[in-house]
């Protein structure tokens, strides 16, 4: 490399830079002034860092071909601000690209007609609604992040409160500093305080209520406030309707959502397959799996176009917290021996749960799982038989096509590296991503691996599950 080349290099990276700095308050302007949430290729832009921006663009290379430039991405941002929009989620990695696909140089004109709907609203608002959760374990506190993170000006989802057992006499900041460090998802991006006199804790400007109860038909929530709440219960403790029928008895919740796969008639709902389901009257519905989650939208996919005769999934997860640490007794075969040691078999209903979602798949799967000594993500290799045959190269280009262009691109996430782990996807807010290096096909015969996080990527599937059921959610671009 002569010193020409290397300056040259140097120099487009510092243009890069500065020109994704510039970026960051317009992105701020578009989400507080606008209610305009911006993403690339479902990687939100709020909020983030010079690098994490550039990041994002140079992720799009995976999707289309082509690392996505930050100065087109600078251009369209400009645009949108003189727009006076009103509350929308662009997702400029889809919106450029819809834009180049159209052939034509009219920026202007492009956006003004991709978003007519929302052009010139601005200071239009939302009615917001009320969130509480039952339960702060590893799926609240992330349920917890993520509805602070989008809060917005409060006419989305507002979460007004947290229901927990008293553990000890510094239960507040116990609970506080549990939302403020976590050894897998990192520190809390923003500022937590506590008041003991009050019971509540404040993250980035959301006064949460903390609520000491064991028994869920005990809490009038209306005195704090909180009225037609959705309450989320992550505590698992019951999952048919009668048990959790037992939070509608408390004034002010409406609705529950539970995260654990429902039993008897509950809905099960897999958001991006069933979630038009949901209707008004659906006073108690279930989010799933994590596991069923990962794998519905990809098992559509698949179905849809080639057809599934049978198949099997096999679930490759991390240890859960219901498992012992070291050998113990435990009331599940197996469970009892250590999860930090041992790869343990184990059940998992998420196969025949598929059904739930996907009827027309019913009685086809089989499943089982292993659990890992890995504390998140989990991996599910989808060996199918088909009733068309299909080639590698087609199968991929198929997969990625549904993560960038369908209906499922929130769910369905795609990866063409040979270096990526399963670290590599702690924090993705995709249902599952496909990596299309493992993908093995036979004629009618299609093996396919989809990593999940079992923990970030299911709570962003929740929270997509109740903003429907409230009825928050802003118009999404492009169509």
């Amino acid at each position: 490399m002569t010193q020409a080349n290397f300056e040259q290099c140097l120099e487009a990276w510092t243009d890069r830079e500065a020109t994704a700095e510039a970026m960051i308050p317009l992105i701020g302007r578009l989400y507080r002034e606008h209610n305009v949430v911006t993403s690339i290729y479902g990687r939100g832009l709020v909020n983030r860092s010079v690098i994490s921006l550039l990041k994002s663009h140079r992720f799009a290379r995976q999707i289309d071909d082509n690392e996505l430039s930050v100065h087109d991405t600078f251009k369209v941002i400009q645009q949108l601000l003189n727009l006076d929009l009103g509350p929308a989620s662009i997702d400029l990695g889809r919106l450029i690209n819809k834009f180049r696909g159209e052939g034509n140089d009219d920026l202007e004109g492009f956006l003004r007609r991709e978003l007519a709907s929302v052009v010139g609203k601005k200071g239009e608002k939302r009615q917001g609604r009320d969130v509480v959760l039952y339960g702060f374990g590893r799926i609240g506190r992330l349920l917890a992040r993520i509805l602070v993170e989008k809060t917005g000006s409060g006419d989305g989802l507002r979460l007004r409160a947290i229901v927990v057992r008293k553990g000890a006499t510094n239960d507040l900041a116990k609970r506080a500093s549990l939302l403020r460090r976590d050894s897998v998802h990192g520190s809390f991006q923003g500022t937590i305080t506590i008041d003991e006199e009050t019971n509540t804790l404040t993250a980035n400007g959301n006064c949460i209520q903390i609520i000491y109860a064991s028994d869920p038909t005990s809490v009038d929530y209306t005195q704090w406030g909180i009225e037609d709440a959705i309450l989320v219960d992550n505590t698992g403790v019951w999952r048919d309707e009668a048990g959790l029928s037992q939070h509608l008895k408390c004034p002010g919740v409406a609705q529950v959502v539970l995260t654990a796969p429902g039993k008897g008639d509950l809905k099960n709902i897999v958001h991006g397959i069933n979630h038009a389901t949901i209707t008004p009257e659906d006073k108690i519905i279930s989010a799933a799996s994590c596991t069923t989650n990962a794998i519905v939208p990809v098992l559509k996919a698949i179905n849809d176009k080639y057809g599934i005769e049978n198949g099997h999934v096999e679930t490759v997860h991390s240890y859960t917290n219901d498992q012992n640490l070291i050998d113990n007794f435990h009331k599940g075969n197996r469970r009892g021996r250590s999860a930090a040691l041992n790869m343990v078999i184990t059940e998992t209903g998420a196969a025949k749960a598929v059904a739930k979602a996907l009827p027309e798949l019913a009685g086809k799967l089989s499943g089982n799982a292993i659990r890992v000594p890995t504390p998140n993500v989990s991996m599910a290799i989808l060996n199918l038989n088909l009733k068309s045959s299909a080639n590698r190269d087609e199968v991929n280009d198929y997969l990625r096509h549904m993560a960038l262009h369908s209906e499922l691109h929130k769910q369905i996430d795609f990866t063409n590296s040979q270096e990526v782990v399963s670290s590599d996807f702690v924090g993705s807010r995709h249902a599952g991503v496909v990596d299309a290096e493992a993908t093995i096909c036979n004629d009618n015969r299609v093996i396919l691996y989809v990593w999940y996080d079992n923990e970030f990527g299911y709570s962003c599937q929740v929270v997509r599950i109740v903003e429907d059921m409230a009825n928050v959610n802003p118009p999404a671009f492009p169509a």
